[in-house]
């Protein structure tokens, strides 16, 4: 059967490539189209149609300055999707793009299943209906999505969090420290985010940390679409190293983390660093989000838990006087790096077990026998 993937940006790579190696298990015949990233194109051995270097754009003033971009890729796709005729059209979050995409296919055909759903409980929950008349079959990764869901009455199938698939399958590197000439000094982790709006907003602050922590070294975890000379934009003259496609193993030894709001908190909270979650954004579309989102928290890590598990400064409160603070007490407190702890360990008994992928594929190649 012919499937067709669509991720837009770095965190949808890696949990459509799990799928995918899923999928040719579940299906050995499988045929791959995919739009997506480097993960994507190794695990299917097929070219991206557009890679996501070319579609994550985040917030409302970012995207509407990159709206003939935007447009260009969803006429791109659209074309693609009629000339291939997939059984399965398989998208994962990216809302903004992906229910564009899901609408069309519904139209001329095409069954529709949307992996990872978008965050409508957080803003803008009328776009449930469209979800309703456009995806056949809705798999989530976050417990009380179900929930959700089911008070709009529409069925979704609860299949655990990919991050614990990526996780449980990492072969980390004994040598990491070795390998990256990283000594013996302690770690202090930074993850400034896989867009290039976030890491212009959040690496100035992040790089001055430099100062408060001389016995520390500052490490950057590169994102693999981002080219390095962005960050050395920032970095100057400080002996901060990037290093790309390794951020489980920095993290694994890292002390503490300051984190870009995102899938990170999570993948961070999972490997159990200490963190602080950050977020610095265009003023504008920081006051519209306000004006529209539902939810008391940013960090996944504090939404699935539902009370403050870790310290998020976000905006004008986001900076390196306030991140230094956040990272000292974890670092030199027990009870509060003892606390953070805790909270972890709340939210991974939540999480349940590794399986994600495994089980989404499973339920979409039943779903096509039993609707073809």
């Amino acid at each position: 059967m012919k499937y067709y993937l669509i991720a837009g940006e770095t965190s949808g790579d890696l949990h459509g490539a799990n799928l995918i190696k899923a999928l040719k298990k579940e299906d050995p015949e499988a045929e791959f189209h995919i739009v997506g990233g480097d993960q994507m194109q190794e695990a299917a051995g097929v070219p991206v149609l557009i890679h996501t270097s070319e579609m994550a754009f985040m917030g409302f003033v970012e995207v509407l300055m990159n709206l003939r971009s935007i447009s260009r890729n969803l006429k791109k796709v659209k074309a693609d999707l009629q000339k291939v005729r997939p059984d399965s059209l398989i998208l994962i979050d990216f809302p903004g793009f992906n229910m564009k995409i899901a609408e069309f296919a519904k139209k001329i055909g095409i069954s529709v299943n949307y992996y990872i759903s978008p965050k409508i409980w957080a803003w803008n929950v009328n776009r449930v209906y469209k979800i309703k008349k456009f995806v056949d079959h809705m798999f989530c990764i976050l417990p009380f999505e179900v929930k959700f869901y089911k008070e709009f009455r529409y069925h979704v199938d609860y299949v655990g969090n990919p991050l614990l698939d990526a996780i449980s399958a990492y072969e980390f590197q004994a040598d990491f420290r070795e390998k990256n000439e990283l000594g013996n000094s302690p770690i202090i982790a930074l993850l400034p985010g896989s867009r290039k709006m976030e890491i212009e907003h959040l690496l100035p602050e992040m790089v001055e940390l430099y100062h408060r922590f001389p016995v520390h070294q500052l490490v950057i975890a590169g994102a693999p679409n981002i080219d390095i000379s962005l960050y050395e934009r920032y970095i100057g003259d400080y002996p901060i190293k990037v290093l790309f496609d390794q951020t489980y193993d920095l993290l694994k030894h890292s002390e503490a983390a300051a984190v870009t709001s995102g899938t990170a908190t999570l993948e961070t909270a999972l490997l159990r660093v200490p963190q602080v979650v950050v977020y610095k954004a265009n003023p504008i579309s920081v006051m519209i989000a306000k004006q529209v989102i539902k939810v008391r928290f940013i960090s996944l890590v504090n939404l699935i838990n539902d009370y403050l598990s870790v310290i998020e400064l976000i905006q004008k409160e986001c900076t390196t006087a306030n991140i230094a603070d956040e990272l000292g007490q974890l670092i030199t407190d027990p009870e509060h790096r003892a606390s953070v702890l805790e909270n972890y360990d709340v939210l991974i008994e939540k999480m349940g077990t590794p399986g994600a992928s495994e089980k989404t594929a499973k339920l979409i190649v039943e779903y096509m026998k039993s609707e073809n």
